[in-house]
């Protein structure tokens, strides 16, 4: 029967540790890789990118749970808020008079686009609400002082070309009313 040599007692303890890391860092890696397949855009943001997406994830984050402190925090003091209805369009002092009262609302991220210029990204998304639908959220945001501000936030609902006419004819009509 050979000898086992100290030099081949290493190898073999080093062979054994490198097994033993992968059997336990491979689901980890795995997992890591499954979620950054999950959303595949946050594989290429910058980080002045994913900073801003940030912004964005609290903002639903803190409507659904209406903390209106932390929410109106992530706006600019000059901020906008341009809502469904068409008399929406409302600075902070009104966007907060109208939102306090109330218990929340909730949107949930299906896909978002961001493109930045220098201290300001652009960015529209695509929500899912459980009251409306499809909803799309478009806007600004500012880097002041280092931090990503919404200046801009606008809330639509996208009309399917097959229902463009009905669906206007009908705010038309709501509108002369």
């Amino acid at each position: 029967m050979p000898t086992v040599t100290s030099a081949k007692r290493r190898v073999l303890s080093i062979t054994w540790l490198c097994a033993t890391l992968f059997v336990i860092a491979a689901p980890i890696l795995s997992a890591q890789n499954a979620k950054a397949s999950e959303n595949p855009t946050m594989q290429t943001l910058t980080i002045d990118e994913q900073a801003a997406a940030q912004v964005l994830d609290k903002l639903n984050q803190y409507s659904s749970s209406a903390d209106w402190d932390k929410y109106f925090a992530l706006y600019r003091q000059d901020g906008i808020f341009i809502g469904t209805d068409a008399s929406e369009r409302w600075g902070m002092v009104e966007f907060e008079g109208y939102s306090r009262p109330t218990k929340g609302w909730r949107y949930d991220l299906v896909e978002r686009h961001l493109v930045q210029h220098g201290n300001i990204i652009l960015f529209d998304e695509l929500l899912n609400s459980p009251a409306y639908g499809i909803s799309r959220g478009t806007g600004t945001l500012m880097k002041t002082d280092g931090v990503w501000k919404i200046a801009q936030y606008h809330l639509s609902f996208p009309i399917p070309n097959t229902l463009a006419k009905q669906i206007t004819t009908e705010i038309k009509n709501a509108l002369k009313q």
